[in-house]
C-alpha cells in the first residue's frame, strides 16, 4: 500500500508572502516601477526562508505583477494588465452511454497541424528547445558506448532495471511505495494508457471519462470496442465527484480513464481531498482507475501535487507517466505503476510491441543518475508560469468581451470559451488558412460538443509570431461573433 504524505494546506507559505504584495501594490503601497525589497530582506523581515521568497516572487511574476531586472532584482511592473474572466462552469453531458466515432475528426484536424511553419497554438507538446537537448545527447552517447551487448535481451518486457528503479525513488520522494516489479517501461504514456485499457476492459464495456477529456482517451475506447460514458468536469477542479459516483452507481462501469492533475485540455487539477475520495470510491466497487499522469511534473506551485495512485490501498490504480512532456520528447519513454494488474499489463506489451528502446531507456537512466533533472525541471515549470501569464495578457488584449479562460496551476494547456456564435470547427479552419492551428472543442467530446470552445498551447517559445497569432486569432473570432 503506497504510504501518502500528510494533506496539502488550502494556501501555503509563498502563496501567503505572494498575496500579501499583490496587495500592497492594489493599494498603491508599493508604486510602478519600484524596487521590491531583496530576497535577504524579505527573508528576514517576514522569518520564511530563501525559498519562499524566491517561489513568491516568481508566483507574482507568474501573474504579471513585478519583472526581474538583471543584478538588480525585482520591480513593480510598470503595467499589470488585465486578465479575462475565470472560466467556472462544470460541464453538463447527457450522462448516457454511447458508443464512438471521432477518429477520423481528430486525424483530419491534427494531419492539419503537423506543418513547422504554422504556428503551433493547437499542438499537444511543448516546444523541444525548452528541454536539456546537450545533456541528454551526451547521456545518450555514453550509454550507448558503455551498453552491454545483452541489454536487447535483459530489457525485454517490463524494461531497464535501472530505469525502473530511479522511477520508483522519484515516487518514494513523494511518500509514494511501489514495488518496482509494478513498473513496466512503455513506449511513451499512450501505449501504457492503451495497454492499461486492453487489460481491465473487453469489447462493450463501459468506461468513465471526463467531459470534455483528451482526444486520444476516446480514439482508444472507439478501437477498443468500448463505450463512453461522460461524467461533468469543472475547469478548475477537475471531474466532479458527486457526479462521478452517480455514474457508478447507475452504469457499473468496468473502468475510468480520468486525469487527476492538469487535465488535458482543461489544465484542471483535483483538489487533494477529491483525489482521496476518487480512489476511495473505485476502490469499494472495484472498478480500475486508469490515471494518465503525464503532467504531474509541470506544477507551478510548491510541491507537485498527489496523485491518486497515491491514495491506492488495493493496487487498484494503474498510473501512467512519461517522460516525452518533462524531459525527452522524442525519446518515446513511458510507464505504468500498474498495481495488481502489472502482470496482466506486461503480457500484453510482450505480445504486442515485445519491448521498449533498449539504448533509449539507458541514456534516460544515465541522465537521471545525475543532478540536473529536478534543476531543469525548476526552469521549465518557471517559464511555462511566465508563458501561460504571456499568453492570458495577450488573450485578454485581442480577443472580444465574453470569452472566458481557465487559469491552470500547472502543464501547458489553456481552455478558452468563446461567444456562443463562434463555430470553433469553422475557426480551425480559418485560423489554418492563416497558417495558425488550434485544438477545436468538439474533438474533446464524443458527442462533438464544446462547439464554442478552443483548447491552446502555451507551451512554445513566447515571441512576436506568438503575440501576432493571438491578435489574428482574436481578429477571427470577432469576426465569427458578429
Amino acid at each position: 500500500m503506497p504510504a501518502a504524505r500528510s494533506g496539502e494546506p488550502q494556501l501555503k507559505r509563498y502563496e501567503l508572502l505572494a498575496d500579501d504584495i499583490a496587495r500592497s501594490i492594489a493599494q498603491g503601497v508599493l508604486r510602478p516601477g519600484e524596487r521590491l525589497p531583496s530576497v535577504r530582506q524579505t527573508s528576514q523581515r517576514r522569518s520564511v526562508s530563501p525559498s519562499t521568497v524566491f517561489q513568491a516572487y516568481y508566483l507574482l511574476e507568474a501573474r504579471g505583477l513585478v519583472r526581474p531586472r538583471d543584478r538588480s532584482g525585482y520591480y513593480v511592473a510598470n503595467e499589470v494588465a488585465a486578465l479575462l474572466p475565470e472560466l467556472d462552469t462544470a460541464s453538463r453531458p447527457t450522462g448516457d452511454v454511447g458508443d464512438l466515432d471521432v477518429s477520423a475528426r481528430v486525424f483530419e484536424i491534427l494531419e492539419s497541424t503537423r506543418q513547422r511553419e504554422v504556428v503551433p497554438l493547437g499542438s499537444a507538446f511543448p516546444s523541444p528547445l525548452l528541454f536539456p537537448l546537450d545533456a541528454l545527447a551526451r547521456a545518450q552517447a555514453t550509454a550507448t558506448r558503455t551498453l552491454d551487448p545483452w541489454a536487447s535481451v535483459d530489457d525485454l518486457t517490463p524494461g531497464n532495471a535501472e530505469l525502473r528503479r530511479l522511477i520508483a525513488r522519484r515516487y518514494l520522494a513523494d511518500g509514494i511505495e511501489l514495488d518496482v516489479a509494478e513498473i513496466v517501461i512503455t513506449n511513451g504514456a499512450l501505449e501504457a494508457l492503451n495497454l492499461c485499457l486492453a487489460a481491465v476492459t473487453r469489447p462493450g464495456d463501459t468506461v468513465l471519462v471526463e467531459s470534455p477529456t483528451f482526444y486520444a482517451a476516446l480514439q482508444a475506447l472507439e478501437r477498443n470496442g468500448l463505450r463512453a460514458v461522460q461524467v461533468p468536469t469543472h475547469p478548475r477542479d477537475g471531474i466532479d465527484p458527486v457526479a462521478l459516483e452517480a455514474a457508478v452507481e447507475r452504469h457499473r462501469p468496468r473502468a475510468c480513464w480520468i486525469m487527476s492533475c492538469f487535465q488535458n485540455p482543461l489544465g484542471s487539477l483535483m483538489p487533494e481531498a477529491s483525489r482521496r475520495a476518487l480512489a476511495a470510491l473505485l476502490a469499494r466497487h472495484g472498478i480500475p482507475l486508469i490515471e494518465d499522469d503525464v503532467y504531474g511534473e509541470l506544477y507551478f506551485d510548491e510541491r507537485r501535487p498527489l496523485p491518486a495512485k497515491a491514495f491506492d490501498a488495493d493496487g487498484g490504480v494503474l498510473h501512467c507517466g512519461s517522460f516525452s512532456k518533462s524531459l525527452a520528447p522524442g525519446y518515446r519513454i513511458g510507464w505504468v505503476a500498474a498495481g495488481r494488474h502489472a502482470r496482466s499489463v506486461a503480457r500484453l506489451k510482450l505480445s504486442t510491441s515485445l519491448a521498449t528502446s533498449a539504448p533509449g531507456q539507458a541514456a534516460l537512466a544515465h541522465y537521471l543518475q545525475q543532478p540536473g533533472y529536478d534543476r531543469h525541471l525548476r526552469r521549465l515549470r518557471h517559464t511555462l508560469a511566465l508563458q501561460q501569464t504571456a499568453f492570458a495578457q495577450a488573450i485578454a488584449r485581442h480577443f472580444p468581451p465574453g470569452t472566458r479562460a481557465t487559469r491552470p496551476r500547472g502543464g501547458y494547456f489553456m481552455w478558452l470559451e468563446l461567444d456562443p456564435r463562434v463555430d470553433a470547427l469553422r475557426l480551425h479552419r480559418q485560423a489554418l488558412d492563416a497558417g495558425i492551428s488550434i485544438a477545436p472543442g468538439p474533438i474533446f467530446s464524443a458527442r462533438q460538443e464544446f462547439r464554442n470552445c478552443v483548447r491552446l498551447n502555451y507551451g512554445h517559445i513566447w515571441d512576436a509570431r506568438t503575440e501576432a497569432a493571438l491578435r489574428t486569432l482574436g481578429e477571427l473570432v470577432r469576426a465569427q461573433a458578429g
